[in-house]
């Protein structure tokens, strides 16, 4: 989904995995002097076990977290998709992602795959 900028910009996915229950794990952070449009998170369970996802949306702007996705139980080999609208991101904002209540006491591994078309605002001097 290219958007129609003027200003340079470039197409990039991030990865990482969450792998401790109730820690949350920054997937992704908008860098300083650049808008980004994030058009794909991209959420599986590697284990054979269940794990509740919750996915959050850090607005450094307001310095809250508004939740996109709250509690979400995905079975073993389960994955969750959003890419049918994006969200544009401001320097300092971040997406994260806190697993919890795996079955069996056993560690989650919550692979999380986000991509942002990260837009250059230079600074007006």
């Amino acid at each position: 989904m290219a958007l129609n900028v003027t200003r340079p910009s470039r197409f990039k996915s991030y990865g990482k995995h969450a792998e401790v229950d109730d820690q949350r794990e920054t997937i992704y952070t908008c860098p300083s002097n650049s808008v980004s449009y994030m058009s794909l998170v991209f959420v599986s369970n590697g284990t054979a076990n269940a794990s509740d996802v919750l996915i959050e949306w850090y607005d450094a702007s307001e310095t809250s977290r508004i939740t996109i996705v709250g509690s979400k139980n995905l079975a073993g080999g389960e994955f969750l998709q959003l890419s049918s609208a994006f969200l544009v991101l401001e320097p300092g904002d971040r997406l994260e992602v806190t697993p919890s209540d795996t079955a069996g006491g056993n560690n989650p591994d919550i692979g999380v795959i986000t991509t942002v078309e990260e837009v250059f605002l230079p600074t007006q001097g």
